[in-house]
């Protein structure tokens, strides 16, 4: 079997051939654990220079600048509350982290700390309304107001990944352009940020179906292989992207030679007994399904970093600080960082002292990733972003 047929992104979907220069970044899905894991991660890389515009030579040569965030569900939270904070972040100045801590980790812990979604908030929704609009309310009020697409920068271009229940393809919203391959391109789209936020941590079955109405003029002209009509271009019907691919790597594996994967995403655990029930019975074999899907993504994607097929880094939120050879680490003991893996993938609030425990999670071990994979020289962590609280 070749390394094609285990490709991690579908097969079928144009682009990428010929991976370019520069740096694509995955934020995966896994609730308010991994928004609060990825906020640390994304701490670190702002300490490292990894959001400035300024070309990058790691380990194996010239890497780039970052060109690409591709995010999904609880990934897509902080992702876009970065995105429409770039502007202001302005990213090649002085004092970069302080401008960070106020326009992105600020209001993201202020929304985890005060922001439960739940599925019994949910049902109460459907009487009045649907569960998604209710979603797509609390992020307009709590974090991104009437921003839309079109308030994010050019470059990097942020890509928030959705699941199309439809077509079976992934969704991507961007600036540039709202796509399936299937169904076809919308460019210039002004969806709202809240929205796209809303569609990507739609997780099914109570969160989902997040739905869009677009008229058949938005889109391009046979930009979509074979269902570019309606309902299809008309109603898409959307939900959380880790449905399709939980670690955001559809839109950058193909496209760019270094691949820096953060994954935060739930472990699939053991069951003693199995439900007799069709519905638990179904919803066992559904996750069971998705973990192999999963598993076989993180494999080819780490066997092309050991083999210089590309370039970059994975770490994962269940990893042990102690697998990876940079020095001065950050002491995180295994049995503690688990505890913090092993938090439900939810969108309940989380007390101060837990997003504090996340955050500096995050923040360790993609300094520990970066520095042990892709670029040495860098600067040693002084300590956690929160001391107090370590891991």
């Amino acid at each position: 079997m070749s390394h094609e047929d285990l490709s991690p992104v579908s097969s079928d979907a144009p682009g990428g051939d010929s991976p370019t220069l520069g740096i694509g970044l995955c934020l995966s899905g896994g609730g308010y654990r991994a928004m609060l894991f990825h906020l640390g991660v994304l701490w670190r890389l702002a300490e490292l220079g990894y959001l400035s515009t300024k070309d990058r030579t790691g380990m194996h040569g010239p890497i780039g600048t970052l060109q690409r965030v591709s995010s999904v569900s609880g990934g897509s939270i902080v992702a876009g509350v970065l995105g429409i904070s770039w502007h202001d972040l302005k990213v090649d100045e002085q004092d970069l982290v302080q401008r960070f801590r106020e326009l992105v980790v600020t209001p993201v812990e202020q929304f985890a700390g005060q922001t439960t979604i739940s599925i019994w908030s949910g049902l109460w929704a459907t009487i009045v309304s649907t569960v998604n609009r209710r979603v797509v309310k609390v992020y307009r009020k709590k974090l991104y107001g009437s921003k839309t697409l079109q308030d994010l920068p050019d470059s990097p271009q942020f890509v928030i990944n959705a699941t199309n229940l439809q077509s079976g393809a992934l969704w991507r919203f961007s600036k540039p352009h709202n796509r399936d391959w299937r169904v076809g391109e919308i460019r210039n789209p002004t969806d709202s940020m809240a929205r796209v936020i809303g569609a990507s941590s739609a997780l099914p079955p109570f969160l989902s179906p997040a739905r869009f109405k677009y008229t058949e003029s938005q889109y391009t002209p046979d930009s979509g292989k074979d269902l570019q009509t309606p309902p299809f271009t008309t109603r898409p019907a959307l939900a959380d992207g880790g449905v399709y691919d939980n670690m955001g790597l559809e839109t950058v594996f193909k496209h760019f030679q270094t691949v820096i994967v953060s994954n935060a995403g739930g472990d699939y655990k053991a069951q003693k007994n199995v439900a007799g029930n069709w519905l638990l019975q179904s919803y066992r074999v559904l996750t069971t399904i998705d973990n192999q899907v999963r598993s076989l993504r993180k494999k080819v994607l780490v066997s092309a970093l050991a083999t210089h097929r590309r370039f970059g880094a994975y770490w994962s939120i269940r990893g042990d600080i102690e697998d990876y050879p940079a020095t001065h680490k950050l002491k995180c003991p295994h049995e503690k960082t688990l505890e913090l893996a092993n938090i439900a993938t939810d969108l309940a609030a989380k007390d101060e002292t837990t997003q504090r425990r996340l955050i500096n999670w995050g923040y360790a071990i993609c300094d520990a990733g970066i520095r042990s994979w892709v670029e040495d020289g860098l600067p040693v962590p002084l300590d956690f972003p929160y001391p107090n609280e370590k891991v």
